[in-house]
């Protein structure tokens, strides 16, 4: 599989400058990068972004997460061996990635306190702009249709 088009990040370079500024501001949140792995890694498979999915899951098993907890993103609902915390973060990104889904509000005032529970402001920002940049990546790369595999930079 190829990919329609080269991927517009690339095409753009100011867009990928930009890009990179976000991800450092991520990175300083004090979120961990297991934390952006795991809600990149369901955002991509809410969103269907093979190449993406495979990306997170590269990462997540760079960062010594077991294929335990991997596997189990999938069905964070039954599966064991994720916390109080994750759980509200995995659940803010589905409300976030699946809008359409939701006939008045994308993330009701439950989820909210819940997630603020477990979450200081900066990291609750970091996880805001995650999902998002993830979902951003996740329509490009569907749109192009970039395969799983693809390496970037």
């Amino acid at each position: 599989m190829k990919a329609r088009m080269t991927n517009p990040a690339y095409v753009l370079p100011g867009a990928l400058k930009g890009i990179g500024t976000l991800f450092q501001a991520i990175g300083e949140s004090g979120l961990s990068q297991e934390m952006t792995e795991l809600v990149g890694l369901r955002a991509s498979q809410v969103n269907g972004c093979s190449a993406c999915v495979h990306g997170h899951v590269l990462n997540l098993r760079k960062a010594g997460v077991t294929e335990e907890r991997i596997a189990a993103v999938a069905a964070w609902r039954e599966a064991p061996c994720f916390g109080d915390a994750e759980r509200a973060a995995l659940q803010l990104t589905e409300s976030v990635t699946r809008l359409a889904d939701r006939s008045h509000e994308s993330v009701p005032d439950t989820l909210w306190d819940e997630v603020a529970d477990h979450f200081d402001e900066r990291e609750l920002s970091a996880l805001i702009l995650t999902i998002s940049v993830t979902n951003m990546f996740n329509r490009i790369n569907t749109t192009i249709r970039e395969p799983a595999g693809t390496t970037w930079g």
